[in-house]
């Protein structure tokens, strides 16, 4: 604060306006060098002391008592020099470190400024009541500003402390939501490996398995067919991981979901000989990001009854209802207890996927009877069909 720009200009001010008036009245050749000289101290004072007064309490503290010393030399050489007070009093004020070393510092000034006054008046009687009201309204209005500034510069001090935390919390939170939003990424990404890569590599992997064994037995036309399978596994695997890597839209519903999901059912068919039958009329209307939803739903589906069910034949039907979409894919395998504790990732990330996309799931089964995933969605129509 001591540093400020303005108060340069008030300290050289004022003793430009100190050396002009010593310079004009008519003052004897002693006083006016000695007011001359208690200006040089003040001016060598500000420019030694005030570059680190603001950081070294020594510094401010020699920035002080240089202040004193000239304004209690040149006022008792020439009375006028007191209106230093005015630049020296706010100073104070400044580099004073609390507000009573401010009040110690401004009563020194005081005193020291009205000693001054009475030697310049030759201590006459009638000077020492001049004096003491002089003392007495400068000291008072000091204290009285003082005060107040140091009020009023708390009070900016504090609210710089709460920008400053506010700004501390705004960087937390914004750090927060990188994190967050990493996290997610991360989350997404694994729904996605889940639900594409890893379904298409497990199916390479059982039809590799399903190959060699009719190599074995030496039956090469259905090993070739097998091969075929694999070479369009491979293809639809590798279209997925590109598509990934770009983080471009998400792939696998071009031509809309009823043409995925027939495209879906019958590589299912091909590759585990289970009879797959696909009802999914009136999906045209459905947003992109629902279609992907429901296409993941029903490759996890079969890719459970690939797994599990020992089922010959499944189906896969997409409905609306009460502004619902519900996709169901069911099967005739051995069922199983939708109460089980479950250890797999599949169907806790498709239901956190629905719920991201404010839908449902649920299991119907029986030991026994198939199984049948109900996948449920709020109805959004693409902007085409809204036209």
């Amino acid at each position: 604060m001591v540093n400020a720009r303005w108060l340069s200009i008030a300290v050289i001010a004022m003793a430009v306006v100190l050396l002009a008036m010593l310079l004009l009245d008519e003052v004897s050749t002693a006083d006016r060098i000695g007011g001359v000289s208690a200006v040089a101290l003040f001016l060598l004072g500000w420019q030694l002391f005030r570059a680190r007064a603001d950081t070294d309490k020594r510094a401010a503290l020699a920035l002080i008592v240089v202040f004193i010393v000239a304004a209690g030399v040149g006022t008792s050489f020439y009375g006028s020099f007191a209106v230093v007070q005015c630049v020296a009093f706010p100073i104070m004020w400044l580099a004073a470190n609390g507000v009573r070393k401010a009040l110690i510092a401004n009563v020194i000034l005081s005193l020291t400024v009205g000693c001054g006054l009475l030697i310049y008046a030759s201590f006459t009687p009638d000077s020492f009541p001049r004096t003491a009201v002089t003392v007495g309204l400068s000291l008072g209005l000091s204290i009285g500003l003082g005060l107040g500034f140091s009020r009023l510069y708390n009070v900016v001090a504090e609210r710089d402390e709460l920008i400053t935390e506010l700004r501390r919390a705004q960087e937390q939170v914004a750090a927060l939501s990188r994190d967050a939003g990493v996290l997610d990424e991360r989350e997404r990404l694994a729904r996605e490996i889940h639900d594409t890569i890893a379904q298409d590599l497990t199916g390479l992997v059982l039809t590799a398995q399903r190959g060699r064994r009719e190599l074995k037995t030496g039956n090469v036309p259905a090993a070739a067919e097998q091969l075929s399978i694999l070479e369009d596994n491979a293809r639809s695997a590798l279209a997925e991981t590109r598509g990934l890597v770009a983080a471009s839209a998400p792939v696998g519903v071009e031509g809309g979901l009823t043409t995925a999901l027939a495209r879906l059912g019958e590589r299912f068919e091909r590759e585990t000989g289970v009879t797959v039958t696909v009802r999914a009329p009136g999906t045209a209307d459905l947003d992109r990001d629902r279609e992907v939803v429901l296409l993941r739903c029903a490759q996890e589906a079969l890719a459970n009854v690939r797994k599990h069910s020992g089922a010959t034949a499944a189906s896969i039907t997409v409905s609306t209802t009460h502004g619902s979409v519900v996709l169901r894919v069911s099967d005739n395998g051995r069922g199983f207890d939708p109460q089980a504790t479950r250890t797999g990732f599949g169907l806790d990330g498709l239901r956190e996927r629905l719920t991201l996309a404010h839908g449902s799931l649920s299991l119907v089964s029986s030991h026994g009877k198939g199984a049948a995933l109900i996948a449920s969605l709020p109805g959004v129509l693409t902007a085409e069909a809204v036209r």
